[in-house]
């Protein structure tokens, strides 16, 4: 891991940190070309990318109800238990974050409000080929149903050996997911998208992917939502004296063997820390079943921040905005109110990361890269969706239309002034329509903008 030693007042910066950023051009561009292939030629050109990337293609990509819901019998009695009291406390931690449509009346009758509705469905990415992930299914899905989606969809590429993850079907069984098509890569993110004969478009896709995955979601943004476009996993680890090396050690390779791209950040006060938490991790990598792509994370992508004091820690935390942020620290729930860039905060010595990758509740989906500086987890909030409510009365129209035509002349749109100004004529008449239209239509300019506006100063440079 490489150190940076921060002097009396020095701060972090962000070149330090390294991060690549942007994804490289040559993904994004072989991601777009996927995508508009998908778009014009629907099925035939999934398959055509299935059979390109993973040298086979299933006959159907949605997969049979009773497959998701045989893999249930498939996978061990101990595992089944952990995923439902998984998907429980995700539901319940969930449920919190609902939110209600809601209206207030002023005194003079205008009624305002806020209407809250879910979209109608929703995508999860799940990745698959080398890897199977459970817990995203969870993570991922539950939310969506907590807000009301109708339609709940998993897409997942296959296995090596053309298989489907039990483990990745059993989630989908215990969450409700509605329908699982058998399909991954840049190809699937268009399908959800823009829809093809045999897998129905989405209005939201949520979920993480490869950099293909993550360059395909960046590109049908705007035509469907998504959630996040995710960088590789990382940690944060705030310690001082009193954190245990070998703890430690252990949390830096939890996110380490991920994958060689993840980052691990550990910052300290304490100057003796780092080197024991090293002569940890080496004591214990080398029994790790994941050890190359570990060392690769740890050697390629780790970094060691060493402060004067914690709060200038905290403050070099606050610019990494890691992903994970754990705090290994004395009285660690006093430094929660100074933490303002973090996806989600372990707090104390006990809480391990992978306690919310599972079963904590709260969501694993999370901001990365340093987007935790303006992101969010994913949530209910991120399957709902809200509409203004507007509704004036005579009174309120009376109390506002007089700034909105200043508001409107200032700005050069009489049309906007006559709007209301109309209203208004029509008020003063007493009735629900003008008796004369054409009459009404007199004078329309002074209805506009009774009053010309001042003109205003010139402010210079």
């Amino acid at each position: 891991m490489r150190t940076v030693r921060l002097s009396a007042g020095q701060q972090l910066t962000k070149d330090e940190l390294r991060r690549e950023g942007a994804l490289p051009r040559e993904v994004m561009e072989s991601a777009q070309a996927i995508v508009d292939a998908v778009r014009e030629g629907g099925d035939q050109a999934v398959r055509d990318y299935c059979l390109k990337f993973d040298g086979a293609c299933p006959q159907s990509f949605r997969v049979d109800e009773s497959v998701i819901q045989g893999a249930l019998d498939m996978v061990d009695p101990e595992f089944l238990a952990a995923l439902k009291k998984a998907a429980a406390q995700i539901e319940e931690f969930h449920q919190r974050e609902r939110e209600e449509s809601w209206f207030m009346t002023r005194p003079n009758g205008t009624v305002l409000g806020v209407k809250v509705t879910p979209v109608a469905s929703a995508a999860l990415y799940v990745p698959g080929g080398r890897a199977q992930y459970p817990s995203t299914v969870l993570m991922d899905s539950i939310p969506a149903k907590v807000a009301g989606v109708e339609r709940v969809v998993m897409l997942t590429p296959r296995q090596r050996d053309g298989s489907l993850s039990a483990y990745t079907l059993a989630a989908a069984a215990v969450a409700g997911v509605d329908e699982v098509y058998a399909v991954g890569g840049a190809q699937a993110i268009a399908a959800a998208a823009y829809g093809t004969e045999s897998i129905p478009a989405v209005e939201k896709i949520v979920g993480p992917g490869n950099a293909f995955v993550a360059a395909a979601k960046r590109y049908v943004s705007g035509d469907v939502g998504i959630d996040m476009v995710a960088g590789p996993s990382e940690v944060g680890i705030l310690a001082d004296a009193t954190a245990d090396p070998a703890v430690v050690a252990a949390d830096l390779m939890a996110q380490a063997e991920h994958d060689p791209m993840a980052a691990c950040y550990l910052v300290t006060c304490d100057e003796e820390l780092p080197g024991r938490v090293l002569q940890a991790v080496e004591a214990l990598v080398s029994q790790s079943p994941r050890e190359k792509i570990t060392r690769a994370s740890l050697d390629d992508n780790g970094l060691i921040v060493v402060c004067d004091t914690l709060d200038e820690a905290i403050d070099a935390m606050n610019v990494v905005a890691p992903e994970h942020l754990e705090l290994h620290c004395a009285d660690a729930f006093s430094l929660v109110g100074k933490v303002r860039n973090a996806g989600a905060i372990f707090v104390g010595a006990w809480s391990s990361e992978p306690l919310g990758d599972y079963v904590a509740g709260p969501n694993h989906t999370l901001p990365t890269g340093g987007t935790a500086r303006f992101s969010s987890p994913l949530g209910v909030y991120d399957f709902t969706k809200r509409s203004s409510v507007i509704s004036y009365s005579p009174e309120g129209l009376r109390a506002d239309g007089p700034a909105v035509q200043a508001m409107a002349q200032a700005e050069g749109l009489w049309a906007h002034a006559l709007s209301v100004g109309m209203r208004m004529r029509l008020l003063d008449e007493g009735g629900q329509a003008f008796a004369d239209s054409a009459k009404a239509c007199e004078g329309a300019m002074e209805c506009a903008w009774p009053r010309k506006l001042d003109e205003p100063g010139v402010p210079r440079l």
